[in-house]
């Protein structure tokens, strides 16, 4: 009687084991289908994360380009505003001293009446 009850166990515990065994094995297929299903998704995403990063490199780039030729725009603009000042003041000194104390008693009576 001991020994078909240890059969019978020994029974239990194969059944148990294959049942475990295609359970585990099922999962790995719904895995691998869930996987395969969702990898065109996921290189769909993929492509169109790349295709954003490289239009917004564009426009950065573009952007930095513009920045760089309106402050060398910038920097010619002051240039010449200030040669045409020195070339002013060394061609009528008077006018520019008489500017120069005319924006100077005018700033401190501004200051002044605060």
């Amino acid at each position: 009687m001991a020994s078909t009850s240890m059969t019978g166990t020994n029974d239990l515990g194969g059944t148990l084991a294959r049942s475990v065994d295609q359970a585990t094995n099922s999962l790995h297929g719904a895995i691998d289908r869930a996987s395969d299903a969702a990898l065109p998704a996921v290189d769909q995403l993929a492509t169109g994360a790349h295709q954003a990063v490289e239009r917004l490199a564009g426009s950065a780039s573009r952007a930095a380009e513009r920045m760089d030729t309106k402050g060398r725009q910038l920097l010619d603009a002051k240039s010449r505003f200030a040669e045409s000042c020195s070339a002013h003041i060394r061609n009528k000194p008077v006018a520019a001293l008489g500017i120069a104390v005319g924006a100077g008693l005018l700033i401190s009576w501004l200051l002044r009446s605060r």
